[in-house]
């Protein structure tokens, strides 16, 4: 079974054989140096995405998950037994991520926790000289972005972002041939997610249930009564924790566009949108539009997380438009179009890359561990370093800002920081419990 979850590549399409013919990056059992080599993993979130953490480093040639951390109870016993079942052994558990960074045999820390805990655990972790799989977004907020690319120079620790698309074969095939010319001149990219997500209602204050830690569930966030409407997923809707759905699933789409323009800040970023599909607790945009001026070039975001209805008959993805022609790239493949939308053409991979749910598993996920793996192991270069990966994670946190002020948001392209000196202080941050303040 992990065998064939490793043959990423299909020769399945007229792009079959150009992109078997294209180097590629050279993972699993070729990696092994030795019996001594193993890498050590603990997983922080063991519900929903780290299921697909486990089942990545499960396809890692001599990887081994040792511990798992969760402030929830419920998820321990399953998840353990997986482990067991995967690796030979069962992990050992852990309530409070602090203590698993004292444990020296553990090489890399993997995040799949709330959002607002991505920065300060991976902080922690490179502090403790672990290296880190940090999923999108990387950062709740601009600030944090800053530091953990400062963090992993001063550690000198790897930090690989969970935008795993970064480590599809067919997307670094296509996103290499628009660069070098494809579709001429590329100009416009669009970025697009549909969902139909229902209402979260309006919570009621209640007890904390027996199974979950809620003081150490908010951790860095400013403390907040317990409603019954917020975990174990709800809380992707409050800012607090949260960063809405445009981080929640528009960074991979986003950051592909970023990658095939070439391009990192822009220098204005504009967003619209609302609440619009229901009447209730969510405290971000269901709709959201997006745009992202470059000058010569253009991003737009557009974000549906209330009606699944599709653009190309995909729920995800993003198009590079050139002067020559255009690209649709999606989790699954690729569609080369003329300039009259002829198609010239098409690529599928044949893979499983859960393009829609919740766990997001597959294909790319496993690849893309195998990645980190190898640059711990060999010093092979990350498809999605934190230095340029927090780039997508910076530009959509700023999305919500422009959202959030009603403003065109004006950038120093060198950095991303917002020429207004009064929203960069008063967004570019934000408040922390005392005592949880993260620091590099």
């Amino acid at each position: 079974m992990q065998d064939s979850r490793r043959n990423f590549i299909k020769k399945t399409s007229l792009a079959a054989g150009a992109i078997a013919a294209a180097p590629m990056i050279s993972y699993g059992k070729n990696s092994i140096l030795g019996a001594n080599d193993r890498v050590n993993f603990a997983v922080l979130g063991i519900r929903s995405r780290g299921n697909a953490h486990r089942d990545s480093i499960a396809s890692c040639d001599n990887a081994h998950v040792k511990t798992i951390c969760d402030v929830d109870d419920r998820y321990f016993p399953e998840f353990s037994s997986k482990v067991e079942e995967q690796f030979g052994k069962k992990p050992k558990w852990e309530k409070d991520f602090r203590r698993i960074l004292e444990d020296k045999d553990i090489d890399v820390i993997t995040i799949a926790t709330p959002e607002h805990w991505h920065a300060p655990m991976a902080l922690a972790a490179l502090q403790a000289g672990k290296h880190v799989y940090v999923e999108k977004p990387c950062a709740h907020n601009p600030a944090e972005g800053e530091m953990l690319v400062e963090a992993q120079k001063k550690y000198g620790k790897l930090v690989q972002m969970g935008n795993q698309q970064r480590s599809s074969d067919h997307t670094m095939y296509i996103i290499k041939k628009i660069r070098e010319g494809l579709i001429g001149d590329p100009y416009y990219a669009k970025a697009w997610y549909s969902n139909k997500r229902g209402p979260i209602g309006t919570g009621k204050e209640v007890p904390v249930p027996d199974y979950l830690d809620w003081e150490l569930w908010q951790g860095p966030a400013p403390r907040r009564a317990y409603k019954d409407n917020v975990h174990p997923y709800n809380w992707h809707w409050f800012w607090d924790w949260g960063t809405g759905e445009t981080l929640n699933n528009g960074t991979h789409e986003v950051d592909v566009c970023r990658w095939a323009l070439g391009v990192d800040f822009p220098k204005a970023i504009s967003a619209d949108g609302g609440r619009y599909h229901y009447q209730d607790d969510w405290e971000f945009y269901d709709t959201l539009i997006t745009n992202f001026d470059y000058g010569d070039k253009m991003i737009s975001w557009e974000g549906k997380s209330c009606n699944a209805a599709k653009f190309y008959n995909r729920g995800r993805g993003s198009q590079i438009i050139g002067t020559e022609g255009s690209v649709i790239v999606d989790r699954d493949g690729f569609v080369h179009m003329g300039l009259g939308g002829e198609v010239i053409e098409e690529y599928k991979s044949g893979q499983e890359n859960a393009s829609m749910g919740l766990v997001g598993g597959g294909a790319m996920t496993d690849v893309h561990f195998s990645n980190l793996v190898d640059g711990i192991r060999t010093g092979a270069k990350l498809n999605s370093p934190i230095d340029d990966a927090y780039k997508s994670v910076q530009i959509l946190l700023l999305s919500n800002i422009a959202w959030k002020t009603g403003e065109t948001l004006e950038l120093d392209p060198s950095n991303g920081h917002m020429l207004n000196r009064k929203h960069m202080k008063e967004f570019w941050g934000r408040e922390y419990e005392k005592g949880w303040e993260p620091k590099v």
